[in-house]
């Protein structure tokens, strides 16, 4: 299925989780996060109370550390 204007984007690749991670400790709010993907509140939000992407948010603070 190729995507299109029209099909909205419903999950995360892990490594889009893991940006999700590292927008969330610099402060955006999940609206904006899930602005900038054009995705729905919802699947930022099931990133951050970690029921999808298991392991994301562990690299995340990781590269969040080297780069602080």
């Amino acid at each position: 299925m190729e995507l299109t204007l029209t099909t909205p984007k419903t999950k995360f690749t892990f490594e889009e989780a893991v940006d999700v991670w590292l927008r969330h400790f610099s402060g955006q709010y999940q609206h904006q996060i899930a602005a900038a993907y054009v995705i729905n509140v919802r699947a930022v939000n099931h990133v951050l109370k970690e029921k999808t992407d298991l392991g994301s948010k562990q690299i995340a603070e990781t590269r969040f550390n080297k780069s602080a």
